[in-house]
């Protein structure tokens, strides 16, 4: 019979679940460092703490697969450097400029950037319902982005941290379609070397932070714990499970949990930051989540 911890490593839609869970409290977390600890040394300190703790759990299982990390060593280190430092640096940025709801509702809108990167790399069909679907999931990003007002689009300054979070979703929708790439090796093996890269990338984002004067040093327990948390929930166990998730279910069906990030995004938000709530961001989660729901029913079985 297999123990519960086997049993949980072969759920995915638990996995998948806890993933978004965990995802949602980053951004709130993310909203919190705000003032506390600047954006791009929030993002080194994590995966740099991050990489130290898995380097000591997964050193022996890193020695056993170099052969083939050494054989994808481009693939890995863009990997790393984009779906971890880049989408993390771009959304703790984002969330200077707008609130942890906003990024959170924007963040769903990843599956859509899947399915059609999907489509362009390796050619997946899509079919006029999942155009619908996908249609409905990009009125739910833009009324966001409008505060809940489409007849004010066409003079609208979009909010800065908006663009940026909708440029963030689109990296990590390019990173979670690479994944299909990704080289037969232990995962903990996969995911301490893309967490490697992430900290070594980050490092330059931090030296450019420095430059502009922008640098934002911890020194309070709410810069630390924002710290300390990011490193080992989204860092580690979040990312470790969407990677294992995607293995079991595939690209297109794991990304329809994202649509859950909105929602624990906007009750985290609601609760521990006192954000308000209006009607436009029920609406815009509901457009997300019905159109990316609508667009997976032909296309769940597709990996």
């Amino acid at each position: 019979m297999r123990g519960p911890v086997t049993s949980a490593a072969n759920n995915a839609a638990l996995l998948l679940t806890l993933t978004t869970l965990i995802w949602g409290g980053n951004a709130v977390a993310g909203k919190f460092a705000v003032g506390e600890i600047s954006p791009f040394l929030l993002t080194a300190a994590r995966w740099s703490i991050a990489a130290v703790i898995l380097v000591a759990f997964a050193h022996r299982q890193i020695a056993a697969d170099w052969p083939r990390i050494r054989s994808r060593l481009a693939y890995l280190f863009a990997m790393g450097a984009l779906g971890f430092a880049g989408f993390n640096g771009l959304l703790y940025s984002a969330l200077h400029h707008t609130t942890a709801i906003n990024v959170t509702i924007i963040q769903a809108g990843m599956p859509m950037f899947i399915f059609i990167l999907n489509f362009a790399v390796f050619r997946i069909a899509t079919r006029a319902v999942q155009a619908v679907g996908y249609s409905l999931t990009l009125a739910g990003v833009v009324l966001t982005a409008a505060a809940g007002d489409f007849t004010q689009l066409g003079a609208l300054t979009i909010n800065r941290g908006d663009l940026i979070m909708v440029a963030a979703a689109f990296i990590y929708a390019a990173y979670s379609v690479a994944l299909r790439s990704k080289p037969q090796m232990h995962w903990i093996s996969f995911l301490t070397v893309l967490i490697m890269s992430a900290a070594v990338t980050s490092l330059f984002m931090v030296g450019y932070e420095f430059a502009a004067g922008q640098l934002i040093w911890p020194t309070t327990t709410t810069g630390w714990s924002v710290v300390l948390y990011t490193a080992i929930f989204p860092s580690i166990v979040a990312q470790g499970f969407y990677i294992r998730g995607v293995e079991l279910f595939g690209g297109n069906k794991a990304g329809l949990f994202l649509n859950l990030v909105p929602i624990f995004g906007a009750v985290l938000s609601v609760l521990l930051l006192g954000e308000a709530f209006h009607a436009y961001h029920a609406l815009a989660i509901a457009l997300v989540i019905g159109g990316i729901v609508m667009a997976q029913r032909r296309s769940a079985t597709v990996s």
